[in-house]
């Protein structure tokens, strides 16, 4: 902004034509300062993974303590939130609950290298009552009269990792996977999902209230279901159904470099101790 802009923001009087220079001159010469500090105010903009709401949420907010430096955050599920980002949502860090997504970004030239920066599980929850164990967990999953509850493949990565699981159990039963993708309810981490109540775990909600007698989500969710729900109990997938998620992060291009020092934070070990705590196998973490 030049003194003739800025000279219009200040009306003068008579009589005040040396003040009112002085105070242009001044201004003048704190403009570049002024404008430099609300650029490093400007909040990082993170996109991430429903799954990482609590345990990003906090590393956000070290980050902020610790650089003085804003966030921004936005939780959906990985799948709707890379269409978002590929038709061009405003966003800078993209934390992604598979290793998939954030390189189709990459390849369409949105985005940079892809990182792993945590490890996550599949496990199966089951409600009240319902007596399973890792030995009977593929009976009761085919049981007709069990609901089967999962995400939503393609827009949600748990959805995928419960497909996973059902060609890993036609290996053990003949006719397995058919009937597993034919039963599966896809309860959450669609376009059109129903969001559980503000501050609810989603699986645990679908559980307390019979939507599903089983749901299949990651290990992670066991801490926040065993605050709100007590009774649902979290069961362990045998050696031969188990599957693994990683999680993946990159930068956007064009992102500010603050953004770039939010994704140091996130892979360093301040942040993957957050994660860590959040129940998630963290890699960046010093040996002991």
């Amino acid at each position: 902004m030049t003194a003739r802009s800025l000279s219009s923001l200040m009306p003068g009087k008579p009589g005040h034509d040396m003040i009112r220079r002085l105070a242009l001159v001044i201004l003048v010469s704190l403009w570049p300062a002024f404008t430099s500090a609300q650029q490093v105010q400007k909040p990082v903009l993170l996109h991430a993974a429903g799954s990482l709401k609590n345990a990003l949420t906090e590393v956000a907010q070290a980050f902020e303590t610790s650089a003085g430096i804003p966030v921004k955050t936005s939780f959906r599920p990985s799948g709707l939130l890379r269409e978002a980002l590929a038709k061009g949502e405003p966003a800078e860090v993209f934390a992604s609950a598979n290793m998939e997504h954030p390189p189709m970004l990459a390849k369409d030239g949105k985005a940079g290298p892809v990182a792993l920066f945590v490890r996550n599980e599949t496990c199966a929850f089951a409600r009240p009552g319902l007596n399973v164990t890792s030995n009977t967990l593929l009976a009761h999953m085919l049981d007709s009269k069990v609901k089967l509850g999962t995400s939503t493949p393609r827009a949600d990565p748990s959805g995928d990792y419960a497909w996973h699981i059902f060609a890993k159990a036609e290996a053990l039963k003949t006719g397995a996977r058919a009937a597993l993708e034919a039963k599966a309810l896809q309860l959450v981490g669609g376009p059109n999902s129903a969001p559980p109540p503000p501050g609810r775990n989603a699986a645990g909600h679908l559980l307390a209230t019979g939507a599903a007698d089983l749901f299949l989500g990651y290990c992670t969710n066991a801490d926040p279901i065993a605050r709100e729900q007590p009774g649902i109990r979290m069961v362990r997938l045998p050696a031969n159904l188990l599957v693994g998620a990683d999680y993946g992060l990159t930068v956007l291009n064009g992102a500010s470099p603050n953004a770039y020092r939010l994704a140091m934070f996130i892979l360093s070990p301040d942040g993957q101790r957050i994660l860590a705590r959040h129940g998630f196998v963290a890699p960046g973490l010093p040996r002991e």
